[in-house]
């Protein structure tokens, strides 16, 4: 069965700027691209599929997210465009209103930085809204949770309740904990959340995947599996979802190294899968985030000087769980985003290489310096950014890094051009899935509507550069580079197909493009409504 795409720009991202009038693809892979008018007298075609006009790029796919999350923001309550700690007080008020006592309010993507008076709520301020549910609200860097005094009763924290290692119980003057939590202190209370059902987690991905593919997602690099009850549960959930003769999706699934021993037990390896959900690197957290004051600094915060942050490992024991990853013959995605954070990470790979042929990973990578920047170029990895940072995290970044560091943050544009291989991700839900707006974040350097000329514009991306790291990008991070993220012979169908043409556009127009069509395997997986 050949089907021949044609009747559009086609781009092949090959080169900035190639395009062919038409790709013929058989079965799942692009087996020719040329003129229409060549391939038809070259080839048998049984299809033809008319473009209408529109842009055909390589299928776009996120490196970096986590996609039952995603689905959960779809399907939960949704604190993420609240701008006002009064706004947020109603809303929880609301939801506290309509649900069963007894039962847990949980909020996703609270951020006190969008708030006037960037206010954090103290347990005390939630007890007063909700006295008789457990409530856990997760701050939109999702190092951070808010709990009230129902919820840590459940969690068993009390006043001499120690701080876990990696993380942080906020107390008050009191030496009382003031319910907000950091980093592994979250798992305190997440703990004492009963699981949900497999029908849930289900639903989850399902919504998740299928708001991905109206983005023109054609697949994504997730973390989920040491989470929803446990490595096989959670697996088994992709598996129910994703497939040939379910929803064609590329997932190539992070595991946490708490979980990598029960993946190896139960007989899966780095690298298996069927095609649509496969096993990625193994995934460490060396640090925090900027928002909560975790990313771990070489220099103290520039708004709060009596900390560095929060290591999440030592260095020893980061240099033994990459020798882990090493012994089950698995590159590292290590979450990376302060500069000693990244540091450690270097020293880490360094003193432990990735097996012959694999490429390590370095998730964010916001704070860097110099000397790093020459250290990442000489071991083999890839960053993975997440430009739409730049929308959400500025202008208030400068308060907690102080100018003096921001020429390394952030840095998007040096990295490149100092040849580092990078690809791009929202880290959804934390942020906007939509890959549009994320390309336009890299290349114009601020939020969609904003009238300035861009937050540090010598590191704004062209856009070729920023859809490049969608396509091409995504696929070099997985060892995929010779069979995705180009239209090219030999390569998998997967294509966004678009109603304008990023490169000829405006980019200020970017975030109004539309989705036309979502292509995996040459199955049609999403198409605009008319």
């Amino acid at each position: 069965m050949k089907t021949l795409w044609t009747n559009g720009t086609i781009y092949t991202m090959e080169r900035e700027g190639e395009t062919v009038e038409a790709a013929l693809v058989e079965k799942d892979t692009i087996i020719a691209t040329g003129s229409r008018a060549e391939l038809e007298r070259e080839y048998d075609i049984d299809t033809v599929q008319d473009l209408n006009g529109n842009v055909m790029y390589p299928g776009f796919v996120d490196s970096h997210l986590h996609m039952i999350g995603h689905g959960e923001k779809l399907l939960r309550l949704d604190l993420s465009n609240i701008d006002s700690a009064e706004e947020m007080r109603t809303t929880l008020k609301e939801r506290v209103y309509s649900t069963p006592v007894g039962e847990w309010i949980i909020g996703e993507g609270w951020n006190e930085n969008n708030f006037i008076d960037r206010k954090i709520f103290h347990r005390f301020e939630l007890d007063e809204i909700a006295p008789h549910h457990p409530m856990m609200l997760t701050r939109i860097c999702r190092h951070a949770i808010l709990a009230n005094t129902k919820a840590l009763e459940l969690a068993g924290i009390k006043d001499d309740t120690p701080d876990p290692p990696g993380g942080v119980i906020v107390r008050d003057s009191n030496l009382s904990p003031t319910g907000f939590l950091l980093d592994t202190s979250q798992e305190l209370v997440k703990n004492s959340i009963p699981n949900v059902s497999e029908e849930y987690l289900q639903r989850a991905l399902q919504t998740s995947v299928k708001d991905l593919t109206r983005l023109g997602l054609v697949g994504g690099h997730s973390e989920d599996l040491n989470y929803y009850g446990g490595f096989e549960r959670t697996y088994q959930t992709f598996l129910n979802v994703i497939g040939e003769d379910l929803i064609k999706f590329k997932a190539n699934l992070l595991i946490h190294h708490e979980v990598v021993g029960e993946m190896h037990e139960r007989g899966y390896r780095h690298g298996g899968g069927n095609g649509y959900v496969e096993f990625g690197a193994m995934k460490i957290f060396a640090d925090g985030a900027l928002g909560g004051r975790t990313a771990y600094l070489s220099k103290p915060y520039n708004d709060m000087p009596e900390t560095y942050g929060v290591a999440i490992h030592s260095l020893t024991e980061l240099k033994e769980l990459v020798q882990k990853a090493r012994s089950k013959q698995m590159p590292v995605a290590i979450h990376t985003i302060g500069d000693l954070a990244l540091e450690y990470a270097l020293f880490a790979v360094e003193e432990n290489p990735p097996p012959e042929g694999l490429r390590d990973r370095f998730v964010h990578g916001q704070v860097l310096r110099p000397d790093l920047i020459e250290r990442l170029k000489n071991v083999p990895v890839v960053i993975d950014i997440q430009p739409h940072f730049v929308a959400s995290d500025f202008p208030w970044v400068i308060e907690r890094l102080g100018e003096e560091r921001m020429d390394y943050s952030f840095a998007w544009k040096t990295i490149l051009t100092e040849g580092i291989p990078c690809a791009a991700g929202s880290d959804a839900p934390i942020e906007t899935a939509d890959p549009l707006l994320t390309i336009y974040a890299a290349v114009m350097r601020k939020k969609y509507g904003e009238t300035h000329a861009g937050f540090y514009p010598n590191e704004k991306l062209t856009v070729y550069e920023a859809v490049g790291l969608y396509t091409k990008g995504s696929a070099y991070a997985v060892g995929k580079e010779n069979s995705m993220g180009l239209i090219k012979n030999g390569f998998s169908a997967d294509f966004t197909i678009l109603n304008e043409d990023l490169f000829q556009i405006d980019p200020e127009q970017i975030p109004t493009v539309k989705v036309v069509k979502t292509v995996v395997n040459n199955a049609i997986v999403y198409e605009k409504p008319v």
